[in-house]
């Protein structure tokens, strides 16, 4: 490939703190990616959070056991979400409705808001969710409905990318 045409293609995830959700959508996307095109380098993925309550911290304990049941790594460090991301980010998944409206208040112009996306528009097989539930006030079987809706959206997120960019993902 002429390195004069690539772009790496930036995904972040945004969830309410950055412990639950997002760095498990950040984790099954990289694990799916990954797993479909060992050696493919187009895509660098990320998640934030809104809100600054737990910068620096790793992901819920909760989470991360569900997640490496499932073999995913989720051990990304959390951080707020900056305006200067709509900067960095080609594409901006936000877990619920309410993250939705949080990240177009923060967006600086149209162009940033056309980077947003839901994250359970891309859910094919969980049609009674438009959302991806905050487990972190729930109990196990919260956190494996929040994994089964992200690995749900992540496969619709990677046919879409695969649509935008002509079938090469």
């Amino acid at each position: 490939m002429n390195s004069e045409n690539f772009k790496t293609k930036n995904i972040l995830f945004v969830c309410l703190g950055n412990i639950c959700r997002s760095p498990a959508a950040e984790a099954v996307l990289k694990y799916k990616i990954s797993d479909m095109f060992p050696y493919n380098k187009e895509y660098y993925i990320d998640s934030a959070g809104i809100g600054p309550w737990h910068e620096g911290q790793l992901p819920d304990r909760r989470m991360r056991r569900h997640g490496a049941q499932r073999e995913y790594d989720i051990s990304s460090i959390a951080r707020q979400i900056k305006p200067s991301d709509f900067d960095r980010f080609d594409y901006i998944f936000a877990m619920d409705n309410e993250n939705v409206k949080a990240l177009t208040r923060l967006a600086r112009n149209d162009e940033d808001r056309k980077k947003i996306y839901c994250t359970a528009d891309f859910m094919t097989r969980h049609p009674e969710y438009d959302t991806v539930p905050d487990p972190y006030y729930g109990g196990d079987r919260d956190f494996e409905l929040a994994l089964d809706l992200i690995e749900d959206a992540c496969d619709g997120i990677i046919k879409w990318l695969s649509e935008q960019n002509k079938g090469k993902i």
